[in-house]
């Protein structure tokens, strides 16, 4: 019986689909030729979504992974469409963001004879990728392409394997190579011991301004913090990455720290004697931790995140939920805190304060009349694409976060040209809610040729564009700078 064969880059995509990838977004080349055959073969259970510029595809597929869980897949052909990855992919991997970049490289032949646009790849991505691998032969194209999904996902970062072009055409026999039907168990969760709740729970009532600040892995145990923020009458301060996690309208939550904060968040923070961080993984943690003495617990599921921001007075491995469970159960009810009751009294100046500016009808249209609409028409499970600089502070005060909604930023690379292709993830992952893109003038320019790719595909995304002409955040640092004009800073409307 003649065994049953099928094109390696073809074997390649249904390891894809095994794995439950929808959208594959990329720029074609030539020497991912074989890998376009493949796409229109398989066109009806995957989907090839063409973007204009390769970063856009890589940071289109580092939002897909940080909304939805799920590993997000990209491409580009040799040389330069390889370079222009770079960019998303590093975004992936600040944001611990599962994804797989397939990589185009010239036929294996005309390696190493300088041959057109032929480039050392591999070394190139070592630094961005948690696995990086050139295909050898054409009978393990899939097999690398299937290991190199299982280290993005137990990495939680950025998988690359290049490609030689000529090995996606050869026919090799078709089986299944995915293991996903390997069954995966979730890892066992790190659980405090009583002991050291005990310690934790010592150190809050002997505290007088005990604050949590907390990340985004809360969010599926927020009932559980706001319950014991309740209880132990601790505030809940939160880093970037966690708004929505924790919210908006739970009294005790006061937002962001930082350049971003809310005026209640930072005057809590300046005057606390104990900072309990909660899987708060914070960029800004080297400026804002030393602002003062106080005591410091880090409970992370993390170990080497440990005493990396501030020394230690207690640390716990640990689960956040596993945690809060322990924490709730050995704890006893605290009497009335005038700390937690100013700060939350604080916070509710602090809400008052935005909506006069949300409602102030004199004078030119400002940021914060946008945003009082976006509020008025966003749907209850809006998601939203967030570009950097100005925009990200602005979503941090004003953008009200209730219901089911979800948002993604470039949280610690922080990229301009995030915001378009955040939403067009977005869209294509969730086709029945309103997606927004905010952005502003400068982010939006770096990708606004991505428009393109909205209407090809018929994408309902709201692109709201705030202009002032200026690069606004970078303003504001080099008005901190001393005897400094304003450089480099203007921009042009079309």
């Amino acid at each position: 019986m003649t065994e049953k064969k099928i094109a390696a880059s073809v074997a390649m995509l249904k390891v894809l689909e095994a794995w439950g990838v929808k959208d594959v977004y990329g720029y074609p080349g030539g020497s991912f030729n074989s890998t376009m055959k493949a796409l229109d073969i398989e066109k009806e259970n995957i989907n090839y979504v063409q973007v204009r510029h390769e970063q856009v595809g890589a940071l289109a597929a580092a939002a897909h992974a940080k909304l939805t869980g799920q590993i997000g897949v990209t491409f580009g052909s040799a040389g330069p469409g390889a370079v222009n990855l770079l960019n998303g992919l590093y975004d992936a991997k600040e944001d611990h963001a599962p994804v797989l970049a397939l990589v185009g490289q010239v036929p294996h032949t005309n390696m190493n004879y300088d041959y057109f646009q032929e480039f050392p790849e591999v070394p190139m991505f070592q630094d961005v990728a948690v696995y990086d691998r050139i295909v050898m032969t054409p009978e393990s194209l899939p097999y690398v392409v299937d290991k190199a999904i299982r280290e993005a996902y137990k990495n939680k970062g950025v998988a690359v394997v290049v490609i030689p072009n000529d090995f996606g055409y050869v026919e090799i026999p078709d089986v299944d190579y995915a293991s996903t039907t390997i069954l995966d168990k979730a890892e066992p969760k790190p659980a405090p011991t009583d002991e050291e709740v005990d310690k934790f729970l010592e150190l809050v009532k002997n505290a007088k301004r005990p604050i949590f600040h907390v990340g985004s892995g809360i969010k599926e145990n927020a009932d559980k913090l706001i319950e014991l923020s309740r209880k132990l009458q601790i505030p809940v301060t939160i880093t970037g990455l966690a708004k929505g996690s924790v919210p908006d309208d739970y009294e005790g939550n006061l937002g962001t720290l930082n350049r971003a904060a809310s005026k209640a968040a930072d005057e809590a923070f300046a005057t606390a004697d104990l900072v309990i961080a909660l899987g708060a993984d914070f960029p800004f943690a080297n400026l804002v931790y030393r602002t003062h003495d106080f005591k410091f617990v880090q409970i992370d599921n993390d170990r080497s995140h440990f005493g990396r921001h501030h020394f230690l007075d207690l640390g716990i491995w640990s689960d956040s939920g596993e945690f809060l469970a322990k924490a709730l159960e050995r704890s006893e009810t605290a009497p009335e805190s005038a700390f937690f009751k100013a700060s939350v009294a604080a916070m509710k100046d602090w809400k008052e304060y935005l909506n006069k500016l949300m409602h102030k009808e004199e004078g030119p249209l400002s940021f914060e009349q946008v945003y009082r609409e976006i509020n008025r028409i966003a749907e209850e499970n809006a998601v939203f694409g967030i570009d950097t600089g100005d925009n990200i502070i602005n979503s941090f005060r004003f953008l009200d976060f209730k219901g089911d909604k979800k948002w993604t930023i470039s949280a610690l690379f922080a990229t301009m040209g995030y915001g378009v292709p955040a939403a067009i993830a977005g869209q294509l992952a969730y086709p029945d809610r309103q997606v927004f893109n905010i952005s502003g003038d400068g982010a939006f320019s770096m990708v606004m040729q991505d428009l393109l790719t909205e209407v090809k595909y018929n994408l309902p995304v709201i692109n709201i564009v705030t202009s002032n002409q200026t690069l606004n955040f970078i303003k504001s640092e080099q008005d901190d700078i001393f005897e400094m004009n304003h450089s480099g800073i203007d921009l042009v409307d079309a």
